[in-house]
């Protein structure tokens, strides 16, 4: 028995030097991880826009969350709430959840620290540019509201202008009236 536990090691010895078993530490096992393909998988689900997938894969990695919060099933979350264009979609939410997730790194995978990296910088760049557009659209918003009201304005000015015309207007037919019912009358007279 020892010869063989003996001859078994220098197998898998002899392997481990030719290469052909891994031992490297840059992608140690984590038991129970899930493969990237998964989260990939899942991933390209939601972008697909089917609602109905979109809303049962969040439920799932709420639940999931919720019921056994861990990096792995918090990191599913914050990668389904960083992906825009489903109603569950969360910017702000996913940061914050992807944020926690980074200060856990030993208990991910270095696929899911990289997949979380990438997410959370994209996240982060999504909120800035989201507040830009807001920035921008305010300000779009008060330069039309000052331009509607300087039209508002410079109507009411029209408006009285025209009203002060017409009323000078009508003085005048008024007085032309006046003048011409003088005349008649002196040509009358005559």
């Amino acid at each position: 028995m020892l010869v063989a536990a003996t001859l078994s090691g220098c197998g898998q010895t002899t392997d481990w030097i030719k290469g052909r078993i891994s031992s490297s530490s840059e992608d140690p096992e984590i038991l129970g991880a899930p493969e990237i393909e998964i989260y990939v998988s899942e991933l390209g689900r939601i972008a697909s826009g089917d609602p109905a997938a979109q809303a049962e894969i969040y439920a799932d990695a709420a639940a999931a969350a919720q019921l056994t919060p861990s990096p792995a099933t918090n990191l599913r979350l914050g990668l389904v709430l960083a992906i825009p264009g489903h109603p569950e979609s969360n910017p702000e939410l996913a940061q914050s959840i992807l944020r926690e997730v980074m200060t856990q790194t030993l208990l991910l995978t270095p696929a899911e620290i990289s997949l979380a990296t990438i997410h959370l910088n994209s996240v982060e760049r999504q909120i800035v540019s989201d507040l830009e557009s807001s920035r921008l659209r305010a300000a779009t918003s008060r330069v039309v509201q000052t331009q509607e009201q300087a039209a508002s304005q410079r109507l009411a000015s029209v408006e009285t202008e025209n009203r002060r015309l017409r009323r000078e207007l009508a003085d005048a037919e008024e007085k032309l009236e006046a003048i011409t019912s003088i005349e008649r009358s002196i040509r009358e007279q005559e």
